[in-house]
């Protein structure tokens, strides 16, 4: 009902609209272009089909091609929320009209399929809007990309996946409806109004036209060899992470160092995500430091902050373990403030604007295969910070932009993700028994050590790791995360050098622009120009 309240409310506006300055409806696609963000809105498609039809009186015909004209379905994420699917009765008993129109839909889209692949009863089983399991299921994806003309993921690596893993039949079906259109992030918020300090200092060296045209501040990277303007650079950090250390005093109560090394992982909280992978490299660290009287190379803030769904008791079970690691580490006083784990309550976009400057390594280590793009890893990016990540999303660009030798990538790939998923070769206790390290984490999130006034509440996670199979992998990428964040603290050590590849990350990420981006939905799929480009209109 919601979903149809606001799909309904947004196309009443539309044609009303249109009509006031058309009133011919079949020509709707020629002024109007409605671009499908997953498949919550997908709706839409059974709406317009029911005004054309219904109210209009429109012939099928005329109607449904007017309607895959003006429709076109992005895919954001390959999880299953995403994903919807919708009981049939349902919806037929809150919209049946809707069903009515989806099914005839879904008949003419399946006579197009046989006549394709005559006989192919599994093929037609698999692409129908109709799911025939008990109860019947509606795939709001498939009647999103049957009545779209133009279908497209959020980062290559993403719409590779979308085409040859998630629907492979549609894409061999209509391989010209595909294609990438990377996310990028606007600079006048995260840079130039979240870090005005940077951005002044930039400007002062390349101007101002980075502001509205990013691929301009390429031009920075000469500076990264420029002693004067690394220590410009790095008091600008300097000054943000203090900035910063008096917003969590504020909230928590807790001092930070602001010449400790800022690693932030600041997202959703998903599984998929692997916050619970930082939460265990942070119990690593701890351990090692208080066990084996190893401290870190550099002292380390570790900052979290996030939102999980009500009912998704997994993630707010892990919210509940970086909270109980950060309060055994912070009152432990063998630590010595070394470490600090912070978890930010209330995690919003105004805080974003503080903790996005001053940070100074960036997690962005989602399971390989699963991270559609990312967005908070171009923001982390621009102002100067490392990545540390998987090569997942749009981690795949970012380290083609910035080079190699200025990213710290780890883990599985995607086809060794896919490889052991398909052979059911993975054993999380073939790691565990293999790696002390890894014992010793596991054991100690299972043991109350971060829980002891609530015994055995940690147990889901650890069943979730070693009982239901890890299926995020965090065991098999734990040691290679914990070389690489060893080899990023030690280039910590050397500020220099730290300060010359934040720069180069901040010169090399302009492509990850929403002005970029929307210019190539403009020109690509929605086939319009900007006004100021058209003649006559300067």
């Amino acid at each position: 009902m919601q979903e149809y309240f606001f799909v309904a409310c947004a196309l009443r506006d539309i044609v009303g609209r249109f009509r006031r300055r058309s009133g011919y409806l079949a020509d709707l696609s020629e002024a109007v272009s409605i671009q499908l963000n997953d498949t919550h809105p997908a709706l839409a498609v059974a709406e317009l089909m029911r005004i054309f039809v219904d109210e209009e009186g429109m012939p099928w015909k005329a109607a449904w091609s007017t309607t895959q004209r003006t429709f076109a379905y992005t895919n954001h994420t390959l999880m299953p929320e995403a994903l919807e699917k919708w009981p049939r009765p349902l919806v037929a008993s809150v919209l049946p009209r809707h069903v009515e129109l989806i099914e005839q839909i879904n008949d003419q889209f399946l006579k197009e399929v046989t006549r394709r692949w005559p006989g192919d009863v599994d093929r037609m089983r698999r692409m129908s809007i109709v799911e025939e399991s008990w109860p019947q299921q509606l795939r709001m994806a498939h009647l999103a990309m049957v009545g779209s003309h133009s279908i497209n993921g959020v980062a290559q690596l993403h719409t590779d996946l979308v085409k040859h893993q998630l629907v492979p039949d549609f894409h061999e079906m209509w391989p010209e409806r595909f294609s990438n259109k990377t996310n990028g992030i606007t600079p006048r918020r995260w840079l130039l109004l979240a870090n005005p300090d940077l951005a002044a200092l930039i400007t002062s060296r390349i101007g101002s036209g980075w502001i509205t045209d990013l691929e301009q501040i390429r031009a920075l990277e000469p500076f990264a060899d420029d002693p004067e303007f690394r220590s410009a650079f790095r008091a600008i950090k300097r000054s943000n992470k203090e900035r910063l250390a008096r917003l969590v005093h504020d909230l928590t109560g807790l001092g930070l160092d602001p010449l400790a090394l800022f690693d932030v992982q600041v997202k959703r909280i998903h599984e998929y995500k692997r916050q619970l992978l930082a939460a265990m490299h942070v119990i690593h660290e701890y351990l090692e430091l208080i066990e084996e009287g190893k401290p870190p190379d550099t002292p380390h803030v570790y900052l979290f902050a996030g939102k999980a769904p009500p009912d998704y008791l997994m993630a707010k079970l892990i919210i509940k373990l970086i909270n109980g690691v950060a309060h055994a580490v912070n009152s432990d006083p063998a630590v010595n403030g070394l470490l600090r784990v912070v978890f930010l309550p209330d995690y919003r976009v105004s805080q974003a604007e503080r903790i996005i400057p001053a940070a100074d390594l960036s997690e962005q280590i989602s399971t390989a295969g699963k991270e559609a793009s990312g967005t908070s890893n171009m923001k982390f990016a621009l102002n100067g910070a490392l990545t540390i990540g998987t090569l997942d999303g749009a981690n795949v660009e970012i380290r083609e932009a910035v080079g190699a030798e200025n990213i710290y990538i780890f883990g599985l790939r995607v086809e060794e993700v896919t490889q052991l998923r398909k052979s059911g070769a993975y054993d999380p206790w073939a790691y565990y028994h293999r790696s002390e390290n890894v014992r010793r984490v596991v054991d100690a999130i299972v043991s109350d050590r971060f829980c002891p006034g609530e015994p055995g509440i940690f147990r889901p996670i650890w069943q979730r790791l070693m009982e239901h199979g890890d299926e995020y992998f965090h065991l098999a990428d734990f040691e290679s995360y914990e070389a690489t964040h060893a080899r990023a603290s030690l280039d910590f050590v050397d500020p220099e050098a730290w300060a010359r590849r934040a720069i180069l990350n901040v010169a090399r990420v302009g492509r990850f622009s929403s002005d970029r981006a929307i210019r190539e939905y403009a020109r690509e799929i929605w086939k319009i120009s900007p006004v100021l480009d058209r003649p006559g209109n300067l």
